[in-house]
């Protein structure tokens, strides 16, 4: 077992400190700080475990698309009152995406949440 240059949580480097990456296939792993090859024991008895949870389908539906008419066909992002140039519906959807260079404004892309008309806006 190598000498460390001083006590550290697991995780971390003895000797510089460095946050230490995760072990590598061969249970051993080196510190990106000071190049240093360390064996799983600086892992102590840390556990590493990952939890993932998933979002229920209505998560990310508005109320008011709940109490909405049923109808209405499912938008395909947030929903604000902007009028359809080809329906005269009130409500579009829109996504915004950077498509020009940083220091222009975003493209916002709208969709009409009755007859699915697509039309942009750069802002």
């Amino acid at each position: 077992m190598q000498k460390a240059a001083f006590n550290s949580d697991p995780g971390f480097c003895p000797d510089c400190g460095s946050i230490l990456p995760l072990l590598g296939e061969l249970g051993g792993v080196c510190c990106y700080g000071c190049k240093r090859a360390w064996g799983p024991e600086v892992f102590g008895d840390m556990a590493i475990s990952y939890v993932l949870h998933f979002n229920n389908d209505d998560t990310y539906t508005s109320r008011e698309k709940k109490k909405s008419d049923k109808s209405e066909e499912e938008a395909e992002g947030p929903v604000v009152e902007r009028r359809c140039p080809q329906c005269q519906n009130d409500k579009m959807s829109y996504a915004t995406l950077q498509l020009r260079s940083a220091d222009e404004g975003q493209t916002v892309f709208y969709t009409c949440t009755k007859c699915k008309f697509k039309e942009t806006e750069n802002s």
